[in-house]
């Protein structure tokens, strides 16, 4: 059995018999003026975090998400986008597809505002998405790019960079590792399927997405998810597993590379009311500003004894220079 049967299978059995604890979400349920959120979807919420954010989904955007679970997060985008097929969701499971249009039925009940035809639901992969070229504004996915090997990574990647608008939007969820996977875990097709064995280091998930043609990379969240222990799992040594939220957005590459928001901030606190690099950059005296790793780079380069640069706190909420 390949490790796309062995997803396939662990979510068909999860979408006919919910398993709570197939994924460890920490991540609180959106609290938003009329959203109620149906028990089961809550139940069905097989994802490491969340793709949903208000900044995102102005104007009545157009939503694609992938690997639909319950539904909940694709209630969530509707939320936001209240047109018909303002929604797109796709799913290669026949069953998670069947329990979504169910569970909207429910959510209908709860949310006046709500209407199925929001969200139109359609069969596909990630490697070929039923979806036009340069139709959407926000795409998603969560808890699944780790689950593939590279060529489909890529292909998965290439796939959502296809579908976007300029400037659109890739918002993503993911477990990430540090620590080197070992061979038995990393050929476990079961441990793939739960999103365990297939995870990346950062770096190498955000080069996968720069690799593609994204020019800008935030990375939002990073937290605790799971420890994978020689008790439990085939490893000599604990190997510690994070939640990881990063948008990937489709702007032009910059000639001197992408910029990638880890987090980091400058602040000027010279003599002067403010400081221009000469690089399209102004810091004003004691402003904090949100930079990008480059240019974090570019202005400690400078060699000034008057600009300070915090650490990545991997923890990035929009604003900055770049």
């Amino acid at each position: 059995m390949s490790y796309l049967e062995a997803t396939h299978d662990l979510y068909k059995d999860a979408a006919l018999t919910p398993d709570v604890g197939l994924c460890c979400t920490t991540n609180p349920i959106w609290e938003l003026p009329g959203l109620k959120i149906p028990k089961i979807m809550q139940e069905m919420n097989y994802g490491c975090g969340s793709t949903v954010h208000a900044r995102d989904l102005i104007n009545d955007p157009k939503v694609l998400y992938v690997g639909v679970g319950g539904g909940m997060e694709l209630l969530q985008f509707a939320y936001f986008s209240r047109q018909k097929a303002g929604v797109v969701g796709v799913d290669v499971v026949d069953e998670m597809l069947e329990a979504s249009r169910k569970n909207f039925k429910e959510a209908e009940e709860l949310n006046p505002w709500f209407r199925s035809e929001f969200v139109e639901l359609k069969k596909g992969t990630a490697m070929d998405l039923p979806v036009e070229d340069n139709s959407i504004d926000v795409a998603a996915q969560n808890c699944l790019f780790n689950i593939f090997k590279e060529e489909d990574l890529k292909k998965a990647i290439e796939e959502m960079y296809r579908v976007l608008k300029p400037h659109g939007r890739l918002v993503m969820s993911d477990p990430t590792c540090e620590q080197p996977m070992n061979d038995t875990l990393r050929n476990d097709d079961r441990l793939r399927a739960l999103c365990l064995s297939g995870s990346l280091p950062i770096k190498e998930y955000v080069k996968a997405l720069t690799d593609v043609g994204f020019g800008t990379i935030e990375i939002r969240a990073r937290k605790p998810y799971r420890i994978l222990d020689p008790k439990n799992y085939p490893t000599d040594e604990l190997i510690y597993i994070e939640s990881v939220e990063v948008a990937a957005i489709k702007d032009p590459m910059p000639e001197d590379g992408p910029c990638i928001f880890t987090g980091k901030a400058a602040i000027y606190y010279g003599e002067e009311e403010y400081l221009d690099d000469q690089n399209g950059h102004i810091l004003l005296k004691n402003q904090p500003i949100a930079v990008c790793d480059k240019t974090a780079g570019n202005l400690a380069a400078l060699g000034r004894d008057d600009i300070f640069i915090s650490d990545s706190t991997f923890h990035y909420d929009g604003g900055g220079c770049c």
